[in-house]
Parts: C-alpha cells; sequence; structure tokens
C-alpha cells in the first residue's frame, strides 16, 4: 500500500486537485440535496409491529397529534373579548390548508348534549359571541355542568380555554410551523395571551433549533481544536493540513447522506462535532512520528520522511480506523433511523477521514515541504520515569481498576430509559414552560391510546357490563397515576347522556345498566349530534373501542405506569373476549426508548466482540485482542455508572456513549499496543519495550486524547440537554480510556510477556 501511495505522491499537487474535486461534488450534493426530518415519527421503525398496529389504530379512529393553543385571560374568559378570539382563531385554523375542518375542536365547535323534554338533543355552546351578561352567564353554566367539556377545553379556574387544531401526517412543514406561530401572535391583546404546544410543535422546535446548535458548535470546536493542534504541532502548516482533513471527512459524510437521500436528524447535527474531534487523531499520530524521524534524521528528504512516516504509521493507522468505524458501524443494529444512520455516516466520515489523512497529508508535505520542529529536551526521561512508576505500582492500577469496576456495576443499577421528546429542551425554555402551564389547567399534552378489540364480535361495546369495566378501568387510571390527568372514551358519552336525560342528576352520572338504552341513547346522539365524533371513540360495529388517557408527562416512567394499571384488568377484558393493544405517539415513544435500549446492549456487545477478533487476526494474538478491550470496556462501565449516579438517562442521544467509547477509546490501545510489538523486537526487555513506547506514542495519545475531550466537552454549550450530558460524559470516557491505556493496559501487556517469551525478562 505504501508504495502505492508514494508512486501518487510523486505528482502532490494532481493528487490536491484531485481530492478538492471530489469534495466540491459532495458540498454541491449536500447543499442541493440535504434536508432536515421534522416527523419524529420518521424516527421510528415503521415495519416494527408495535408501529405497525399503532398505524392502523390512527386509521380506524382518526387518531392524530395536536396543535394546542391555550387561551389564557386573568380575568377570566367569559366576556366577549376572549370568546370572539376563540372564535376567530378558530374559524382562520379551519381554513389553513394543512387542517381539516372536522379536526378543530373548541368551545366554538364543540358539542353541547342536554336532555329536552321530547328526549336529547345536541346544540353548539356558542354561534354568535353573547355580548350580554346574561348570554355570557348562561354559557358559562352549560360549561361547569358538561363533564365533556368542564376540565377538558375549560379549565376548572376558568382563566383558560383550549383550541385543539389534529394534522395529518406529512403535512407539517418549517413554514406551516412559522405561519402557525404567526397566527397565534397576531390574536393576542392586551388581555388575552395565546400559548402554542403539542408534538407537532415540539418536533418544529426541534427542527428549527437543531441546525442553529449545528452552526454555534461547529465554530466554537474548531477554535478549541487548531488552538490545541497547534500547541501540538507547534506548525501553522501542519495544523491547516489536519483541519483540512477533518473538514473535508466532514463535507463526504452529510455529501453521501445527500446522495443517497437520508435526511438529517437531530441526532446527524453532532456528527461534524464528532468528526472534527475524532478525525485529527490520525494527523496527530503522522506528524508525532514524522518529528521523531526527522530529529533522527535531519538530513533526509521529502520522500524519505514521507515514506518512513507511511511505512512505520500506515498500519496503525488503518486498523484504528477501522476499529473505530467498526464501533460506530454497531449501531447499524439499532431499529431506530436516527441511531442507525448516525453510526453509518460517521463510520463513513473516519474511514474518509482515515484516507484523507494517509493522501493529503503526505501530499502537503511532498507539495510544500518538511515541517520544521523545535528542540524538544527531556522528553524522553519524562517517558521513562512515568512508566517506570506506573510498572512499580502495578498492583495500585490493578485494585484500582477493581474497585471502579465495582462502584460502576452498581451505578449501572440506576440507569433508567427516557422517552420524552421534552426533555430534549431547557426546563425554562418557553417550550416546557408552556407544556408545563397547560398541564397545570388541564388533562395533559400527551396521549396514550388504549385499544379494546372484541376480534370482530359486533355490538360488545354496548354491553353495559363491559362498558362499566371501562369506565373502572378509567377511574383506576386517574386515581392511582399522578401523570393522568384525564381519560375519555364511549364511556364518557354515554354517562354524560344518561344523566341529561335523568334531569341532569349527579346519581346517573353512570353507564345505564340496559343494552338497549344504550343503543337508544347512541341513536339518538346519530339523529341529533354529530355522528362523527363518536368515530374517535368506537367503530362502526363497536367491536372496537378507543380509550384516550391524557398524561401531563412524555416521559417513560409516566407512561408505563398508566400501561401497568391497564393491564390489570386485562384478564377481565379477557375472560368477555376483548384484547388490550395500545396505539398512538405516547406509546410509540415508549417502544422507541426500549427500542434504544435493546440497540444499545447489542451495539456494545458486537462491537467489543469484532473489536477483540479484528485485534487478535491483526495482531495475531487472542490475548492482545483481550487485553486490549480492557480499557474500553471499564471506559463503557464508568458511563453508563455515571450516568446512573448522576440519574442521567438514556435517550437517543444518550444511546451513542457506548459506541463513541468503544470506537474512540480502543484508538489508544492500538497505537500503544502496535508501538510496544514493535519496540519489543529492538529491545532487551519488557521495561525498555515500554519506556520507548511511551516516548514514541505517549505523547502523541495524550495530544489525540486531549484534542477529543475538548472537542467533546464544546459540546455543553449545546442549547440541548441531551448533547450536553453527552458530551461531558464522553469526555469523561475518553479521560479514562486514556488513563487505562497508560496504566491498567500496560502493566496486563508487561505482566502478560507478551512478545518476550523467548527473551530473557529479567529487568
Amino acid at each position: 500500500m505504501e508504495k502505492g501511495l508514494l508512486k501518487l505522491l510523486k505528482t502532490p499537487w494532481i493528487v490536491l486537485a484531485v481530492c478538492f474535486a471530489i469534495t466540491l461534488v459532495f458540498f454541491l450534493q449536500m447543499k442541493e440535496k440535504s434536508r432536515l426530518e421534522t416527523d419524529l415519527d420518521k424516527y421510528m421503525p415503521q415495519e416494527h409491529p408495535a408501529f405497525v398496529y399503532s398505524t392502523m389504530a390512527e386509521e380506524w379512529f382518526g387518531i392524530k397529534d395536536g396543535i394546542i393553543f391555550a387561551l389564557e385571560n386573568e380575568n377570566g374568559i367569559y366576556n366577549t373579548e376572549t370568546l370572539d378570539t376563540l372564535k376567530q382563531l378558530t374559524k382562520r385554523l379551519q381554513k389553513l390548508q394543512q387542517i381539516n375542518k372536522s379536526d378543530v375542536n373548541s368551545l366554538y365547535t364543540a358539542d353541547n348534549i342536554i336532555g329536552t323534554e321530547e328526549g336529547l338533543d345536541v346544540k353548539a355552546f356558542f354561534k354568535r359571541v353573547p355580548k350580554t351578561p346574561e348570554a355570557l352567564n348562561q354559557i358559562q353554566q352549560n360549561v361547569r355542568t358538561n363533564e365533556m367539556i368542564y376540565g377538558r377545553l375549560v379549565s376548572e379556574s376558568e382563566t383558560v380555554t383550549l383550541i385543539v387544531a389534529e394534522l395529518e401526517d406529512g403535512v407539517f412543514s418549517q413554514e406551516f410551523y412559522d405561519e402557525i406561530l404567526a397566527l397565534a401572535a397576531s390574536c393576542q391583546t392586551e388581555n388575552i395571551k395565546i400559548h402554542v404546544v403539542g408534538r407537532p410543535i415540539v418536533e418544529g422546535t426541534l427542527a428549527l433549533l437543531a441546525p442553529a446548535d449545528m452552526k454555534k458548535m461547529i465554530p466554537i470546536v474548531l477554535l478549541v481544536i487548531i488552538f490545541v493542534l497547534f500547541l501540538a504541532l507547534r506548525n501553522v502548516k501542519n495544523t491547516l493540513l489536519v483541519m483540512l482533513v477533518v473538514l473535508i471527512s466532514t463535507i463526504w459524510a452529510f455529501g453521501l447522506m445527500a446522495i443517497i437521500g437520508i435526511p438529517i436528524y437531530a441526532v446527524s447535527t453532532m456528527l461534524p462535532v464528532m468528526l472534527i474531534a475524532t478525525g485529527v487523531a490520525y494527523g496527530v499520530h503522522l506528524y508525532s512520528h514524522l518529528e521523531g524521524y526527522i530529529r533522527h534524521n535531519p538530513d533526509a528528504t521529502k520522500l524519505e520522511a514521507v515514506s518512513d512516516m507511511l511505512k512505520v504509521m500506515s498500519t496503525p493507522v488503518i486498523i484504528t480506523a477501522v476499529t473505530t468505524a467498526v464501533g460506530f458501524g454497531s449501531l447499524l443494529t439499532s431499529q431506530v433511523y436516527p441511531v442507525k444512520y448516525f453510526g453509518l455516516f460517521t463510520g463513513f466520515g473516519v474511514l474518509s477521514a482515515m484516507t484523507l489523512s494517509l493522501i493529503l497529508i503526505p501530499a502537503g508535505i511532498m507539495a510544500f515541504g518538511l515541517p520544521k520542529f523545535k528542540p524538544a529536551e527531556g522528553r524522553s526521561q519524562l517517558a521513562n520515569t512515568i512508566t517506570a512508576a506506573i510498572l512499580k505500582y502495578k498492583l495500585a492500577s490493578i485494585i484500582g481498576t477493581a474497585v471502579v469496576i465495582v462502584l460502576m456495576i452498581l451505578g449501572t443499577q440506576k440507569l433508567w430509559i427516557s422517552s420524552s421528546f421534552l426533555s430534549k429542551f431547557e426546563k425554562d425554555s418557553d417550550i416546557v414552560l408552556t407544556d408545563k402551564f397547560i398541564n397545570s389547567h388541564f388533562g395533559g399534552t400527551t396521549a396514550l391510546n388504549l385499544i379494546l378489540d372484541a376480534d370482530g364480535k359486533l355490538n360488545t361495546f354496548k354491553q353495559p357490563e363491559v362498558l362499566r369495566l371501562i369506565d373502572d378501568m378509567q377511574a383506576a387510571l386517574e386515581s392511582k397515576v399522578p401523570e393522568v390527568g384525564t381519560s375519555f372514551a364511549l364511556t364518557n358519552f354515554l354517562k354524560r347522556m344518561n344523566k341529561v336525560m335523568h334531569e341532569d342528576r349527579d346519581e346517573f352520572d353512570i353507564i345505564p345498566d340496559n343494552q338497549n338504552l344504550v343503543a337508544q341513547y347512541l341513536l339518538l346522539y346519530e339523529m341529533s349530534g354529530d355522528p362523527k365524533n363518536l368515530v374517535k371513540a368506537v367503530n362502526y360495529d363497536y367491536s372496537r373501542l378507543n380509550v384516550t388517557i391524557q398524561l401531563k408527562s412524555d416521559g417513560s416512567k409516566a407512561i408505563n405506569s398508566a400501561i401497568d394499571i391497564a393491564h390489570t384488568y386485562e384478564q377481565e377484558f379477557k375472560d368477555l373476549g376483548i384484547s388490550i393493544n395500545f396505539a398512538g405517539s405516547g406509546y410509540k415513544g415508549l417502544v422507541f426508548s426500549d427500542l434504544i435500549l435493546e440497540g444499545q446492549i447489542w451495539s456494545l456487545i458486537l462491537s467489543i466482540i469484532i473489536v477483540i477478533i479484528l485485534l487478535a487476526i491483526m495482531f495475531k494474538n487472542m490475548i492482545v485482542g483481550l487485553i486490549s478491550a480492557v480499557p474500553i470496556l471499564v471506559t463503557a462501565l464508568i458511563g453508563f455508572g455515571v450516568m446512573g449516579f448522576l440519574n442521567i438517562p438514556l435517550n437517543a442521544t444518550t444511546a451513542l456513549l457506548s459506541s463513541i467509547a468503544v470506537g474512540i477509546g480502543i484508538d489508544y490501545a492500538v497505537h500503544f499496543i502496535y508501538q510496544y510489538r514493535r519496540y519489543a523486537i529492538t529491545s532487551s526487555n519488557r521495561l525498555e519495550a515500554a519506556q520507548k513506547t511511551m516516548a514514541h506514542t505517549g505523547r502523541a495519545i495524550s495530544f489525540n486524547a486531549i484534542v477529543v475531550i475538548l472537542g467533546f466537552l464544546v459540546l455543553i454549550f449545546s442549547v440541548f440537554p441531551p448533547n450536553r450530558e453527552l458530551g461531558a460524559i464522553v469526555s469523561l470516557n475518553m479521560f479514562t480510556s486514556f488513563v487505562g491505556t497508560l496504566t491498567i493496559m500496560l502493566v496486563l501487556m508487561y505482566k502478560s510477556n507478551i512478545y518476550f517469551k523467548n527473551k530473557n525478562t529479567k529487568e
């Protein structure tokens, strides 16, 4: 391989021109075809059974995510100004192309089921905005006595009322998001404040903040790494060449995404930071060796210096790139699209950075001349002293590692998963505060749909015993799960109808005990009201029913608590020939988080196994493969243990932790072992080999670790808390991996006597 590269380097300007031409192609494709994915449903594997069933349920019952507009008037909503604003905003939303008129629900469009002398009637709360105190008071009384509206569309404080506009899949866009916010702002007055929230708004805000966050992160990362590189390489030309490599590799990664048609997910915005922080490692190691060669061979020509650099360093650079790519590539086992594609294109970017390092840096040296290095007295002596101290107190490394492992295992027991998309935002951000505000006044902004299926048995959900069991389950959910605010089902319609048909007496706010009476109520409603309202609650032959559970949190713990309560009724429903299933955005978010954990486990196991096998093959020794895995195993354990102790959950972002720990952390081990093996040939004993290795590659590993640590620490400036958590933990992991390589791994290499079995090993 070195010979082929050297032939190319005889024409360095052509090599540079070809690299820039390829980069231009990728850049133009990236600029033309890149797109952000704003639909969070597209983050999930659509072929997964849970998502397949949820999609069917959404079609059966018209389940859609909605944008919630909360109109707040601290003086109360029952006044002409507030009700007129409610009406006008409702009508303007109904006229939007992206929203079906019937999918906008507010006090203006809601049905008021009442009893009359003739029977049951369904009327609007108001059509014309009332102006007299009497008329306003009548609306207030009608709302207060309607359990289907009071506390659901109008807060019990009577200072807030909602408009819920449901959306079809695929209609949400950045332009529509801006239009919605502008519409809400235009309707605000001195007395009326309008809050906007809902899953589509969360998606839109993520789509808006993610690219802005990336634009902020990249310059900071570049400045930090350029500064550290200059300290390491002490040469402007060397620094610029290494930075050019990582910038081009980043463009190639995003360009390939655009060419293939893969969108940019929220987690993809971290890819530039990842590649910039990791890609510089290859240049650091190449220049570190080049510096040593030039010091020992001051009269060497450019070709001789480059030839030696490629001869000695191309193999470890390729090995580290392959193992890093394997670490990230293991994320392909995940069923979560953003994680899967992040692993794929980060792996591609890493291999691109390696290829460019072995081509662009030598070509740059051939084109612009050899770099000049300042004298560095005392460096070998320092390395010898450190190495001798580590090996003298090797028992301390072994005991210390064992103690850390035990502590971190305890920490991993506290690890938990979060499916919350709102947790991606600051706790004091507008979107979180708005969600908290609406949850404090209403049943909840997160929906979990519980689907009851009688397997085609007609009119099952007209049977009183079935309906009463459903009502009991709803009561249990609302009383036993603090995060459940309200629930809504066919039972709520029937209880309301039974009550109004008995002069609004509270004792009749129950399920009728006669199936014929249930059927009559439903027939009366279909004749008097809008039968489409029942579609969201039950199917046409009453063999399937939808219970909508409103939660005040979109986190896994809240959703799991509600599901656990529902499952306590599973046997009773089964005895009636009814099965329980779940659907909706809340449930899909929960499954999404479970898939993250499953992918995390498999990714970690697979990447470590593959890395051990690869290194065992490359170094022709299984023991070497096992020893090299020790620092990354300890590192991964430390990462998860710290997350457990600090109560940091696993989510779509922090799920990348193990692959980053394996992918990047293994680099230090590979370089150290490779050089240790090389020096073992010329050294008389293990200590000498260890000291020479530390002097040659220890410094490069140290600067490599500093660059990566500082690069990831830049993520603490991200607007997304999970990104900040990931940056801090990865930085910790890189430090522990670096320390582990130079301590416990060195001790294990020394004690195993590898490469010295046929030598006199007396120190």
